[in-house]
């Protein structure tokens, strides 16, 4: 009977060793240390009690049993330190997995730290990173590649988000009739002539404008923030502002707010290059073109995140393209448009006049590719 004990206990001990032996615990956890000068001494840190800091710190060890492998977004310039000796420096604002095993040995504590010059590091990026799992079956592994999913938060948030693009062209159709039609007829959307009628005769202070430019706001935020699927590496965000990790939600109103702010300040931006260039005349007409194209453009945004959010699943690839496609063709159709419009009314064959419209609308163009669909 002893013996049968014995040989039970045994098999339960190897049992729990293999189990253990599968699954490494993670190098870094969630606790994170901030310097108080104060005090001389590492204090655990509380972000909505401390604010930003560019460097961060952790306590780390490593056994037979921890994975040495972290993987993490980082800005350029991001730098990893073990006792003050540095191994990793971010040449690109990207995601990197690095392994810390050549640096690290077993049963001692060492002290990492991350640090940025300018920005605090984005530290709930660091995690274990995610490896493919073992085919069970005996077929070649490339019949099982996996297929990128969006998360179901992150799918039911942007199909709310549809929806409520969708009420807001409803509402502003059956409240504004005479102003939609005016930019989204097509016999109003060829003709030069409508550039003083309806939604363009209005200052763009009004509210039926403001409404139609946060529509359109609205729907390319979805958008952009879709052909993300991986929502830390949003490189627009991470490039101008130091938030460490927003939801969703956050985003597609920043990005929101971005645009609506693009396109309101874009007159003022205009009036200005206007006066310097002594254009002020054609100011008028080249900004009505710009928002009649980019609003009249804009209504096909949704039909393309409705398109992504159905087949992204299957064929992820081919939406990705037709996605960044679509932006890029509402931008660039929109700058050809306004050149188009401004030459039936002045000559660009003036040198002057055409660094003017370089200067107002290619390289913006330019800029709003790099960040959004070239990063």
């Amino acid at each position: 009977m002893r013996f049968w004990g014995v040989v039970i206990g045994l098999w339960l001990w190897c049992g729990v060793v293999l189990g253990q032996s599968g699954t490494l615990k993670p190098l870094l956890s969630s606790d994170w240390l901030i310097y108080k000068a104060s005090q001389n001494k590492l204090v655990p840190y509380l972000p909505e009690f401390h604010g930003e800091r560019q460097a961060l710190y952790q306590w780390v060890s490593i056994d037979k049993f921890t994975n040495p492998k972290i993987e993490f977004a980082a800005r350029r310039e991001l730098c990893l330190f073990l006792d003050n000796r540095l191994v990793f420096v971010a040449d690109s604002t990207a995601r990197y997995t690095i392994d810390l095993s050549p640096f690290l040995k077993p049963g001692k504590k060492y002290l990492l730290s991350v640090w940025h010059p300018d920005q605090q590091p984005n530290y709930p990026s660091f995690k274990v990173p995610q490896e493919q799992m073992p085919s069970l079956s005996s077929r070649p592994i490339a019949a099982y590649r996996p297929i990128p999913k969006q998360p179901d938060a992150h799918r039911s948030a942007l199909i709310f988000f549809m929806v409520v693009v969708g009420l807001i062209y409803g509402a502003l159709r059956m409240t504004f009739y005479s102003d939609f039609t005016s930019i989204f007829r097509w016999s109003s959307f060829t003709k030069l002539s409508t550039l003083e009628e309806g939604l363009l005769a209005k200052p763009i202070g009004n509210w039926s404008s403001i409404l139609f430019v946060l529509a359109f706001a609205l729907s390319f935020a979805l958008l952009i923030v879709a052909i993300h699927t991986n929502l830390e590496d949003l490189a627009l965000l991470n490039q101008l502002f130091t938030a460490t990790q927003a939801d969703l939600i956050s985003k597609i109103l920043l990005y929101s707010l971005i645009i609506f702010l693009f396109v309101i300040f874009k007159y003022l931006f205009l009036r200005l290059m206007g006066f310097i260039f002594g254009v002020g005349e054609m100011v008028l007409s080249q900004y009505r073109e710009f928002l009649r194209t980019l609003l009249g453009m804009g209504l096909f945004l949704p039909f393309v995140l409705l398109l992504y959010l159905g087949l992204w699943s299957s064929t992820p690839q081919v939406v990705y393209w037709i996605a960044n496609v679509s932006i890029t063709a509402v931008l660039v159709f929109t700058v050809i448009r306004t050149f188009h419009t401004v030459s039936k009314k002045y000559s660009l064959k003036n040198l002057h006049l055409f660094s003017y419209l370089c200067a107002t609308e290619v390289i913006p163009l330019m800029i709003l590719l790099k960040l959004i669909v070239f990063v």
